[in-house]
């Protein structure tokens, strides 16, 4: 038995944030019910990576919404409306994701459910919270990262602000949403009181940057100054970051630049034997590094550093990842899919509950695919 099975949860959500929270839930166990607009549904239907489709829609509305069911309903219909406040009156949680407001100026709004169900937990996802000048701003990804410095870390000083390549703001804010949800589900076990969860995509940015943040707030106001070799972390000296080898890649974590200028037989980078310098002449120090390691191997050079117990690593591709062993052994893909159709291969919930590997082959659902049962379930048309 999963940890939430006999959960029910809602979803009033759309792209990212919202349903990577709930896609964890239903992992873990809970019945997770889309609730999506007839027609059209949720707006990730039709957005495409690399113009990847299925018989179904794209390929991460697949993925992100695979272990879940789907009720359409049209908010604005009275008689919808009416079968989706008895569903509300049966759940555990709702999760909704749209602009500040939407849900209440229906009746859904966290004060209002709650009169319905005293017990639930709401959680909502913003992209910038409920109040300031930003509240009605649209909650996107790279806007997030753009706005909360995070573009300014990556790449090297010379380059413009660099985004990481990926929804990385949606996928941590949803991290955070299951977190709050399950702790105020805990309580509830407790006290029998439900609650209210709220995260952003702005908040949780900046939560994500704590680290460096801390930093700037106690140094000073110093603004970060990325590296213009090989930058990979604003604010570690050298040798941090990733350096072209014989054949490929390798990369270099903390260390002692002394012991590792005589790991590599570099006498110059061993000469700089003041800790300090490693990050005020990093740049200096990198360059040494990046012309010696040219010279050998990644491999030639790992037998040395891995042995020497020296932070350094392969850099990897996604082919040469999944054909090596310490790929396999996690056993990270699954395949889900409807009898009959292609089966598409995705990643599996990283969770492991008493050492077994949590796994689901069912497909994300059509639009109301699930609204027969939904409705004889929870008694909807009485």
């Amino acid at each position: 038995m999963r940890p939430l099975e006999g959960l029910v949860v809602l979803e009033f959500c759309q792209y990212l944030s919202g349903p990577s929270a709930t896609l964890r839930l239903a992992d873990l166990g809970a019945r997770v019910i889309k609730i999506e607009r007839p027609g059209s549904g949720d707006g990730c239907r039709q957005l495409l990576l690399n113009n990847l489709e299925t018989d179904e829609g794209g390929v991460l509305f697949q993925t992100i919404n695979r272990n879940k069911e789907s009720y359409a309903a049209d908010l604005k219909n009275p008689q919808d409306l009416a079968k989706l406040i008895k569903l509300i009156g049966q759940a555990d949680v709702l999760v909704e994701n749209f602009r500040p407001g939407t849900l209440e100026k229906i009746g859904l709004g966290y004060e209002d459910v709650k009169k319905i169900n005293p017990r639930i937990v709401y959680g909502t996802v913003t992209g910038y919270g409920k109040e300031g000048p930003w509240k009605n701003k649209p909650g996107q990804d790279l806007l997030v990262q753009s706005l909360t410095g995070l573009a300014y870390l990556n790449g090297n000083g010379d380059q413009p602000p660099m985004p990481f390549a990926l929804a990385i703001a949606d996928m941590i804010t949803g991290a955070q949403l299951a977190q709050g949800i399950m702790a105020c589900l805990v309580r509830r076990g407790r006290t029998d009181e439900g609650g209210l969860v709220e995260v952003s995509l702005l908040e949780s940015m900046l939560d994500f940057q704590f680290e460096v943040l801390t930093t700037y707030l106690n140094d000073g106001g110093q603004l970060p100054e990325r590296s213009h070799i090989n930058n990979a972390h604003a604010y570690l000296g050298a040798p941090y970051g990733i350096y072209e080898t014989q054949d490929g890649y390798i990369a270099l974590a903390m260390g002692s630049i002394v012991r590792l200028g005589q790991l590599l037989e570099c006498p110059e980078v061993a000469a700089f034997t003041d800790p300090k310098e490693w990050f005020t002449r990093r740049d200096e120090i990198k360059g040494l590094l990046v012309e010696h390691l040219k010279q050998r191997t990644t491999e030639e050079w790992l037998s040395v550093l891995e042995p020497a117990d020296y932070w350094s690593s392969d850099v990897f591709t996604w082919d040469k990842l999944m054909n090596h062993e310490g790929f396999k052994i996690l056993d990270m893909i699954q395949e889900v899919g409807r009898p009959g159709q292609q089966p598409l291969r995705t990643t599996r919930c990283p969770i492991r509950i008493n050492g077994e590997r949590i796994k689901s082959a069912q497909w994300a659902p059509s639009i109301g695919e699930n609204n027969a049962k939904i409705e004889s379930d929870f008694n909807l048309n009485a």
